[in-house]
């Protein structure tokens, strides 16, 4: 691989199970240092490429490394020296916090003379101090999630994967989360992410949004979001959501429409000149217009938008 300051690289990378293409060929680097996002529906291919580059699947074509190592023919070096976390928490529920911790230093080969100085390390970065007797099974979603995260770098692993690491978990503790995740960040560490939550993708620096295992955009939140393929974004609401969304399948301009909250998101061409349409052809129809107005695009409206996109490619 080319050495070139990524902690991750993928190129043309392609998994298939039978005639099935699970991840279609991906493309992209993850800078050292950075948190980096795979966000898209669940079957999206996130999580198969996450196996692949965690040393656990074979690609059926293509290239990729982490750390410098290739995931082909190096997996067992990669698995020494990376994190690994999933949505299901490997953790022993008749242990202590203590005693996961003390279980997962010897499994991932920690020297006898930091294993106390580790176990200390992820004990305050944690917030577990004060927890460290609790049976496991006593935790809630929260803490069972500091605690396997603690555990995913005891080693301290360069590079970190959280697949789906937030599912289930209430926001509160999501927030707190992922504010460990930058904490880890700020110190070097590289964090690749898996995620369905549009609201955590805003924590990411980069994101790659994956659909049917195509990367489909790539590129910061805030670029992505002021991204519409030149189309803007208006807010309505009316007195009659459904017949209000038949109504515009005949306005020119009007790209597609979408329920978001209690009205509709509407993708249009010019807004302006759209606009006016609108109102014109919902009066006539007798709907009430309470609010239309041009907004900023959410990752949601973007990743609805391109997934519509590609629909209407292969209709």
């Amino acid at each position: 691989m080319s050495g070139n300051g990524y902690a991750v690289e993928i190129h043309d990378l392609v998994k298939t199970f039978g005639s099935f293409v699970a991840v279609d060929h991906v493309s992209l680097g993850v800078e050292k240092g950075e948190i980096f996002g795979f966000l898209g529906p669940n079957g999206a291919g996130k999580s198969t490429t996450i196996r692949m580059l965690c040393g656990l699947l074979t690609p059926t074509s293509g290239r990729a490394s982490v750390s410098g190592f290739d995931v082909r023919t190096q997996p067992e070096e990669i698995r020494r020296t990376i994190g690994y976390m999933s949505q299901k928490f490997s953790l022993y529920d008749d242990l202590t916090v203590e005693q996961n911790i003390d279980f997962f230093t010897g499994m991932y080969g920690v020297p006898r003379e930091r294993r106390q100085q580790r176990k200390d390390y992820v004990l305050e970065m944690a917030n577990l101090k004060e927890r460290r007797d609790a049976l496991t099974l006593t935790l809630s979603g929260g803490w069972k999630q500091r605690l396997a995260l603690g555990c995913a770098i005891l080693h301290d692993p360069p590079v970190l994967f959280l697949d789906e690491p937030t599912s289930g978990v209430d926001p509160i503790a999501r927030g707190a989360f992922w504010k460990l995740i930058h904490d880890l960040a700020d110190t070097g560490h590289t964090v690749f992410v898996t995620t369905h939550y549009m609201d955590e993708a805003e924590y990411c620096n980069r994101l790659a949004l994956m659909y049917r295992g195509k990367v489909i955009a790539l590129g910061t939140p805030e670029v992505l979001k002021q991204d519409l393929d030149g189309h803007g974004l208006l807010r309505l609401d009316t007195s009659a959501t459904l017949d209000t969304m038949r109504a515009l399948e005949g306005v020119p301009g009007v790209v597609e429409s979408a329920v978001f909250g209690g009205g509709l998101h509407v993708v249009v061409g010019d807004p302006e000149a759209v606009t006016e349409r609108i109102r014109h052809k919902l009066e006539s129809a007798g709907i009430e217009i309470k609010r239309l107005e041009k907004i900023v695009p959410s990752l949601e409206d973007v990743f609805v938008a391109l997934i519509e996109a590609e629909e209407r490619k292969v209709a």
